[in-house]
Order: C-alpha cells, then sequence, then structure tokens
C-alpha cells in the first residue's frame, strides 16, 4: 500500500505546476484525499481536500481561487493544479488518504495513508 506524491519542482512566481498523488496497492475510490504542504521550521498546513465522489472540495484560504484538487478514479490518481504560485507557496506537499464515503473528512477523523512528499519552489 503506497501513496505516491509527484510533479513538483522549481517554477517562477506566477507559473503553474501539477501535482499528481498515485495510489498502488489499495484503490482510491472510498478514500478522501488531502494535500498538504510544510516548510521547515513550520506547522504542517493542509491545502486541499476532494471527498471520495469528487463532488466535495475543500480549498485553504491561502490557495483558494489558484489551486484546483480533481480525481480520476479510473486512473487511481487525484491532482492539484496549482496556479499563480507565489514564493510563499513553496514547501514540500504531501496527499493523504483517508477512508471515509460521506463528504469532506471530520476534523477528528484521521488519514490513513501518506506519501512521500514532492518539493515545490517557487522563485521570486
Amino acid at each position: 500500500v503506497q501513496l505516491q506524491a509527484s510533479g513538483g519542482g522549481l517554477v517562477q512566481a506566477g507559473g503553474s505546476l501539477r501535482l499528481s498523488c498515485a495510489a498502488s496497492g489499495f484503490t482510491l475510490d472510498h478514500y478522501v484525499i488531502g494535500w498538504f504542504r510544510q516548510v521547515p521550521g513550520k506547522e504542517r498546513e493542509r491545502v486541499s481536500e476532494i471527498s471520495s465522489s469528487g463532488f466535495s472540495t475543500w480549498y485553504a484560504e491561502s490557495v483558494k481561487g489558484r489551486f484546483t484538487i480533481s480525481r480520476d478514479n479510473a486512473e487511481n490518481t487525484v491532482y492539484l493544479q496549482m496556479s499563480s504560485l507565489k514564493p510563499e507557496d513553496t514547501a514540500v506537499y504531501y496527499c493523504a488518504a483517508a477512508y471515509f464515503d460521506f463528504g469532506l473528512l471530520p476534523s477528528d477523523h484521521e488519514y490513513d495513508y501518506w506519501g512521500q512528499g514532492t518539493l515545490v519552489t517557487v522563485s521570486s
């Protein structure tokens, strides 16, 4: 069972990147997927989340209107399209999966699996 986050890299401010979160060893159909980011020395921040059906999404205020989360259950992959990137978006981005079929994840529900992270660097 593994989650693989990929797609990070170096981009100039104002640019775009698309991150992918691919699952192996299990299917994502019944899992809420969240994207998180962390800067060394700071707490991990939840960036976005998508329900198992894809009908419900959530975004942190800091990325709302710039990031779009989507999922392709046939491809067993969740995406985070990041546009209008800012230097403050620089972080290691992680995806996580939680077995939950009733919309977005309640605050007291923990994630079951975590990916290894992919580094996003936005230069000014």
